[in-house]
């Protein structure tokens, strides 16, 4: 079942006198429950790519339909609903509240989504536990690593059951060893609540996790490899 369907994508921008051509006509499909790499150098285009999905930004001409939403056709308060309901993101920086505690953080969406505050408690807990975070309940991000605040971030993205979580270069501040860690919990999650999540990458180790590589090089899809992980 398609999940995402990116149709004839161009995305342009304009930086001072010189046009740039982030993405050139990308058609892709993914499939509910993959686990996906967007993957290619700096500036190639891969995070637009990511941003257009999560409908953080917009393409200049083609189609793109998110969990049987066309987005083209949303305003921006029903863009904001399904990325609240829908879409779980994971951030290069984390982005996490740096006045909140780790579980305040993880709480916040379910917050915004209206769920009662006993469920909410509930699900932050047992979340934060699944991601080895037990027991760090209270602290706050700058009391903690640089992996665990990731894992904070990535609990955050998944405690509201989304159906699509993108992760923008989520290995890129972290050492090989927490890195692979992050990587192999995020592994477990997709294949044990069958969420589908898409990375943009240039890590090789983050490719090697993925068990379908979509290579993006100049804003054009080049390659498109399912493994055999």
């Amino acid at each position: 079942m398609k999940i995402v369907e990116c149709i004839e994508i161009d995305k342009t921008y304009q930086q001072g006198k010189v046009k740039v051509h982030a993405l050139r006509n990308i058609s892709m499909n993914i499939e509910k429950g993959d686990f996906v790499a967007l993957a290619g150098p700096s500036g190639s285009g891969k995070t637009t790519m990511l941003n257009i999905i999560g409908g953080l930004d917009s393409a200049d001409s083609g189609k793109i339909i998110v969990d049987g939403n066309a987005l083209s056709e949303m305003n921006q308060t029903q863009l904001a609903n399904l990325r609240l309901h829908n879409i779980g993101f994971v951030f290069q920086a984390y982005n996490l509240i740096p006045v909140l505690s780790a579980a305040e953080n993880v709480e916040y969406v379910m917050l915004l989504q209206g769920i009662p505050q006993a469920e909410r408690r509930q699900r932050t807990k047992s979340i934060l536990d699944e991601v080895g975070l037990a027991g760090k309940y209270d602290r706050r991000p700058a009391e903690l690593s640089g992996g665990q605040q990731q894992r904070v971030a990535v609990a955050r993205a998944i405690v509201s059951n989304p159906s699509i979580v993108l992760a923008d270069e989520p290995t890129a501040n972290l050492d090989s060893k927490t890195g692979k860690g992050l990587l192999d919990m995020m592994k477990k999650m997709n294949q044990e609540k069958k969420v589908t999540i898409i990375f943009s990458t240039h890590d090789r180790m983050v490719m090697n996790y993925a068990a379908r590589l979509l290579r993006i090089r100049d804003g054009q899809l080049v390659d498109d490899q399912v493994k055999n992980n």
